[in-house]
């Protein structure tokens, strides 16, 4: 029996995916921030990939200074609100803060950071505004956490910013690839139009840069051109049967569940092949979305595993069930998948090996692939002097963020290969100081 109920309409979508880190009152916030004991040190601090202040803004919610707190906030992270909502604070900040060593709860550091932003955003107060124009402009690629983070600080610092995005919404993986539980589309939307309307940089929607061409063109009317092109689609597995109608990488389903809502008709028996953090996002959503069975595959053992533990509780808390040491080897059916057949595997000597006569099957309606995504190759090989690792991440200078082409700087996905938002909206910020460094302005 399915933990869900299938949602027959909106309100039904948003009880089963009920957020994780809800909103806090006035009380609740006032509350929770006279726990914190404000250490000297401030581990939570530390523990944050941007540095945010945390003890201070705590401080300030604490003392009805929740503007203040805002600032103190973006001030280190332009994603600020979507951080506090889908960081997993549980191994960051919280998982830091000095309570853990008293076995006592850790202070709810995401959802005080959510507070104070959403009561700005809601308030539509102005934080921020445009630098005095320096008289030089900017192309950014790629309008997620990375290239948004860019073109805010650029902003302040009195730059000429123009944003192209291949979709048609902001806010890359956070709208586009992020459990529903973990934020909702109007709040990672309402975000960025909350920094674009201050700050003033646009976007312009729809327009994939994909040539070399197109590139040229960008060289020749910009200073600087940031890349946050993240990351493709769902990497292939080779396995005959990948192609069939119901099977499809978790990344776009995400991405489909999180726009079409409960139009979605999701199937009685899934397979989720991975053993990720998307992985256990893709399975804890069919079983939400009232698959009667949901089977999460890995090839390796639970401890092998890399989402975080927390994850993956949630994800069997909706009732998903854990097959480990189960190496797929082909999607089975004629034109739709009903079923994937497995070989059992072990470790010999630190190397993983299939077990002999140990192939089984497990019956579905749906496959989903969370095993990876393609790198931006393609377009990363076209631009003269950019190196690439072997793994096709782009090669930057650590404390700059640019790359062996002087124009251009990069961070994100592209860069570190698949973060949290958080490092993408580090990485955005610090490019463009290099930027700023750079262009000497």
């Amino acid at each position: 029996m399915a933990e869900y109920q299938r949602p027959q309409s909106e309100q039904d979508f948003d009880r089963n995916f009920k957020q994780k880190k809800p909103l806090m009152n006035q009380t609740e916030a006032f509350t929770e921030s006279s726990r914190c004991l404000f250490c000297y040190d401030a581990p939570c601090m530390h523990a944050c990939p941007t540095h945010i202040d945390i003890p201070l803004f705590i401080k300030q919610i604490h003392t009805g200074n929740v503007a203040g707190a805002a600032e103190t906030i973006y001030d280190m992270n332009w994603m600020g609100n979507a951080c506090g909502k889908v960081c997993p604070t549980q191994v960051l900040c919280e998982g830091a803060c000095v309570h853990n060593h008293a076995h006592v709860k850790p202070i709810e550091i995401g959802r005080l950071q959510n507070y104070a932003t959403h009561q700005v955003m809601s308030s539509g107060e102005r934080l921020f505004q445009k630098g005095r124009p320096n008289g030089k402009k900017v192309a950014i690629i790629g309008a997620g956490p990375a290239g948004i983070s860019c073109a805010c600080e650029l902003c302040v610092l009195g730059y000429d910013v123009e944003i192209y995005e291949a979709k048609y919404k902001p806010s890359g993986l956070t709208a586009h690839g992020t459990a529903p539980y973990k934020i909702t589309n109007e709040e990672a939307l309402a975000e960025i139009e909350y920094l674009q309307e201050q700050l003033g940089f646009h976007i312009h929607y729809g327009v994939s840069i994909a040539t070399e061409a197109q590139l040229q063109d960008l060289e020749t009317r910009y200073d600087a051109i940031f890349l946050g092109v993240g990351i493709g689609p769902t990497s292939s597995l080779h396995l005959q049967g990948e192609d069939f109608e119901n099977v499809i990488g978790a990344v776009e389903f995400v991405e489909a569940l999180r726009f079409k809502k409960h139009h979605i008709q999701m199937p009685q028996n899934v397979v989720v092949l991975g053993g990720g953090n998307t992985a256990m996002d893709a399975a804890s959503e069919s079983a939400r979305m009232g698959a009667e069975r949901v089977y999460l595959a890995y090839r390796r053992s639970k401890d092998d595993m890399g989402a975080y533990s927390f994850e993956y509780d949630l994800a069997v808390g909706a009732g998903v069930q854990g097959v480990f040491n189960a190496s797929p080897k082909e999607i089975l059916g004629e034109g739709k998948a009903t079923g994937v057949r497995f070989v059992q595997t072990r470790q010999e000597n630190g190397t993983l090996v299939e077990v002999p006569g140990s192939e089984f099957v497990i019956a579905c309606d749906m496959v989903i692939k969370a095993t990876g995504q393609t790198k931006m190759g393609a377009l990363l090989q076209q631009i003269r002097g950019l190196e690439l690792d072997a793994s096709k991440r782009i090669v930057v200078d650590p404390g700059t963020f640019q790359t062996g082409n002087p124009k251009y700087f990069a961070g994100g996905d592209a860069v570190n290969g698949g973060a949290e938002v958080v490092n993408g909206a580090y990485e955005g910020k610090q490019a463009a100081l290099g930027i700023d460094q750079y262009l000497g302005v």
